[in-house]
């Protein structure tokens, strides 16, 4: 796997693009104006492993609550601004580390001008956000349509507004629903330009279905070494984007955090309730970062076996279940409620052992 060479940006302590690891970003659903609602959120994506959160900023009453946001927040802020310049200014007013914001869509030159001077003077980072919604009357008439060339074409025109200033702490995103021209922009973007690119596949659905997309779409992208950070856009709790993103690095290779649980997909053997165990492990484990690999297997005759890697695992059959380590058999318990539980005893054990809660 080739990682694209793209130049090197700052988002407050982070580095994006010059070979630095693909980052992990989402965005609040929360009323920007709510700080403690705000905060709160931003508090759950981080212990999720998110890197940079996003806001929304409609009007002058989120702004003024930025602030304070700012001050609570572990990660870098990007304030996520349409339409009017000033909201943009206070946002970097305000110590938000980046801006989400296309130069064309803020009115004339004199307006990007004060949002570019106010990017330089805060050491802020501008990401130029293009989605088949937003391309230019003019390109979706030349082009028939938000075709992934209109998509390209519209983000270098913002790009140029820019450059035209002297500003290139830049990162570029291009999202569509449609997973093929995402994949198509970005491939076609990568080509034309060597800015940091923000993937992800715009309104792809719910938890399932927007997983899918998502896995696909970035996965491809990601395999060709396309993309500095990315989001998964989920209609879910945003603490899931978080999780399923760092799921897609972990299955290429690219980056890992926290356990890797492992579970097979139940058969004709299968005479416990593997559905409910293997939800109740993922759920005590939704927020460790401890690099460990655990098991829940159906099956306690090739249980063990087929997970013999993992640092902890268990097997459950009609009457009694199995808990491993390495393949090992260390417990033997009757009742799918005493295995739970005596695993979860395990799983601490385990944890404790290697320094985690």
């Amino acid at each position: 796997m080739t990682q694209r060479q793209s130049r090197a940006i700052r988002l407050g302590p982070l580095a994006i693009g010059g070979g630095a690891p693909v980052m992990v970003q989402s965005m609040t659903n929360t009323d920007t104006r709510d700080v403690e609602a705000t905060t709160a959120q931003i508090a759950r994506l981080v212990k999720r492993g998110c890197e940079a959160v996003r806001l929304a900023v409609p009007d002058e009453a989120a702004v003024k609550a930025l602030a304070a946001i700012r001050a609570a927040s572990p990660v870098p802020l990007i304030a996520d601004i349409h339409f009017d310049y000033r909201l943009a200014v206070a946002a970097l007013e305000s110590g938000l580390e980046g801006l989400r914001i296309n130069p064309g869509n803020i009115g004339p030159a004199e307006h990007v001008d004060r949002v570019v001077d106010a990017a330089k003077a805060h050491g802020a980072v501008i990401r130029i956000g293009v989605n088949s919604g937003s391309v230019e009357k003019e390109l979706l008439r030349r082009y028939g349509g938000p075709c992934p060339q209109a998509l390209v074409e519209s983000a270098l025109n913002h790009v140029r507004l820019l450059e035209r200033r002297g500003f290139y702490d830049t990162k570029i995103s291009l999202k569509s629903s449609s997973v093929t021209d995402t994949i198509a922009a970005y491939e076609a973007l990568a080509r034309a330009c060597d800015y940091p690119l923000h993937i992800g596949v715009t309104e792809a659905g719910g938890l399932m279905r927007g997983t899918v997309k998502s896995a696909v779409g970035l996965g491809i992208l990601l395999r060709e070494g396309i993309g500095d950070t990315l989001r998964v856009s989920l209609t879910a709790d945003p603490a899931e984007e978080v999780t399923v993103a760092w799921e897609i690095l972990r299955a290429l290779g690219l980056r890992s955090r926290g356990p890797e649980i492992i579970s097979c997909p139940t058969c004709g053997r299968t005479e416990i309730d593997l559905f409910a165990l293997a939800a109740a492990v993922e759920a005590r484990l939704a927020e460790s970062t401890a690099p460990i690999k655990v098991a829940v297997m159906g099956c306690v005759v090739n249980g063990p076996g087929e997970a013999r890697e993992a640092d902890l695992g268990l097997a459950g059959g009609r009457d009694k279940g199995i808990i491993f380590r390495k393949g090992e058999v260390i417990r033997s318990v009757r009742g799918q409620d005493a295995l739970l539980a005596a695993f979860m005893e395990e799983l601490q054990a385990l944890l404790t052992e290697k320094g985690y809660n």
